[in-house]
């Protein structure tokens, strides 16, 4: 098992390590009953992972000598809200879990932003451990303490800053992962080459048809490539003050277009969107050269994800949902644009007229 030390003493926060192999559960539940985090242990998953997962990892937690059970909600962004965490927690109690125990979060970053959202107000709070089942859950949510629930008006509104004690990607996991799930993750990983690493970059246009086939090594290189630019970030701004919002590439008009298609479109197809959005207007009025405009909609089509906007996603209900983004100050909207490839800076001064004509070119 590889180790990446999270370091972030004197921050307000625990540090914490980021463990990354295949088929690493037995390690896990060793690990585990050497921390001793909780007297006993929740694991916490959903209707799609916990069927397939769930009993086997229950198991070999039990084999390591934890008190450990097992509890599970609808899979899918309809279940990020606080119904869904009301009914957890009401659960938790009836079974017993009190301040002496600890969560795990088994599954992807639904299951993750849940679980790490309940872990930071149970009982004033609780340690929790993240395992992340899928693409975007390990090299992206599972890491860096943001938790968070829906509201109507619009995505991850109501959330907390709870770092995990742990982080776990088994990249078994990765095996079991349908196509579309596995081209979500992808998403997430063109967005660290975009805003950090022209290196992965051009690793992913030479490499994508091995990438997809999940062979050759690739899986544990890129993972552990994106892991570390993650918490790199992270360690510098771990409250998402500066830097930090580098990662937000595409993910500002991203997000407005997920919460408007009723999440039709998965996260990452959502964000490949906005990252093709966000690179015409960087084109627009930060100079980025149209090449490098070309590099990222052609590699996000190599990945299979979406680069048209469907015309019955209505372009003022994106713009409605932009106006309730939770990272716009007053009435500026904060968005992440690019100089090149690799060179990213924030900029809060588009104009709204813009963003339209903008959002309406995604439609050709």
């Amino acid at each position: 098992m590889n180790v990446i030390n999270v370091s972030l003493e004197g921050k307000g926060s625990a540090s914490y390590q980021i463990g990354i192999g295949y088929d690493i559960a037995d390690g896990i539940g060793r690990i585990l009953a050497e921390k001793q985090l909780g007297a006993r242990y929740a694991i916490i998953s959903d209707s799609s992972v916990s069927p397939l997962h769930g009993e086997a990892f229950l198991k070999k937690l039990h084999d390591a000598g934890l008190n450990v059970s097992l509890m599970e909600f609808p899979a899918g962004e309809h279940s990020k809200n606080i119904n869904t965490v009301l009914d957890i927690a009401a659960r938790m109690l009836a079974s017993g879990v009190d301040r002496k125990c600890a969560l795990i979060a088994l599954g992807g970053g639904v299951v993750g932003d849940i679980v790490g959202f309940i872990a930071s107000v149970y009982m004033r709070s609780l340690p929790y451990i993240q395992v992340p089942t899928t693409l975007v859950g390990q090299v992206d949510s599972s890491i860096g303490g943001k938790t968070a629930i829906d509201l109507r008006e619009g995505k991850n509104l109501l959330g907390t800053f709870y770092q995990p004690s742990a982080v776990f990607i088994d990249l078994k996991f990765l095996e079991t992962l349908p196509e579309r799930e596995f081209n979500n993750g992808l998403a997430e990983i063109i967005k660290y080459g975009i805003i950090d690493d022209e290196g992965l970059f051009g690793l992913l246009e030479k490499e994508m048809p091995a990438v997809k086939k999940r062979k050759g090594g690739f899986p544990e290189h890129i993972v552990e490539r994106c892991c570390r630019i993650k918490k790199n970030l992270v360690e510098i701004d771990e409250r998402d003050q500066g830097i930090r919002h580098f990662l937000n590439f595409g993910h500002t008009i991203g997000h407005a277009i997920e919460a408007a298609s009723e999440y039709a479109f998965t996260h990452g197809e959502a964000i490949s969107l906005g990252m093709k959005a966000a690179a015409r207007i960087s084109g627009r009025l930060h100079g980025l050269p149209l090449q490098d405009r070309e590099r990222i909609e052609n590699l996000i089509s190599q990945a299979g994800l979406p680069t048209r906007l469907p015309e019955r996603i209505a372009t003022d209900d994106i713009i409605a949902r932009l106006k309730t983004d939770k990272k716009k100050d007053g009435d500026t909207i904060h968005f992440v644009f690019l100089h090149k490839i690799g060179s990213p800076l924030i900029n809060g001064g588009v104009t709204e007229a813009v963003v339209r004509e903008t959002i309406e070119g995604l439609r050709k």
